[in-house]
């Protein structure tokens, strides 16, 4: 489980690189930020081989974290990709908007994905919900709703 939350973490910061691009005052590419990241990356890679190694053992493993960490590995790889095409069109003064719409898509898919797991969560008997969580999603879905019924047409 530790692992899977270090891998969790892992995605964040690589998330982040696709996020610096739209923060204002954020500079992609910094030296230290660069560095930073590059480090954590270089280290998660040993890692994850490690961990290739105890996956290919099948032992002891959970299928609910087995998907929950296939889909952390997908947002990184994903976004690790997006970034780099951010970066090479930085380096090469490409409008950098479609990477941007990637990282984007990259976002309505994992929602789509941890909407499915919230949907099945609360139809499980085996799991209790904070219910200010509940309230404070309800209110972002109805808010998101609303502005995709403005983007693509109201749900018949």
């Amino acid at each position: 489980m530790t692992l899977l939350l270090r891998v969790l973490a892992l995605g964040s910061a690589a998330g982040m690189i696709g996020l610096m691009s739209e923060a204002p005052g954020a500079q992609c590419g910094s030296t230290g930020a660069a560095v930073t990241v590059s480090g954590r990356l270089a280290k998660a890679i040993p890692e994850l081989r490690r961990l290739q190694k105890l996956l290919l053992a099948g032992e002891n493993l959970d299928g609910r974290i087995l998907t929950d960490f296939r889909d952390a590995l997908n947002h990184v790889r994903n976004t690790a990709w997006s970034a780099h095409q951010y970066i090479a069109s930085q380096n090469t003064d490409q409008d950098s908007a479609g990477v941007l719409s990637v990282l984007a898509g990259e976002r309505v898919r994992v929602a789509y994905q941890l909407c499915q797991a919230i949907q099945a969560d609360l139809k499980s008997s085996d799991i209790t919900f904070q219910p200010g969580h509940l309230i404070q999603l309800s209110i972002a879905a109805k808010s998101l709703l609303e502005q995709l019924g403005e983007v693509v047409g109201a749900p018949k």
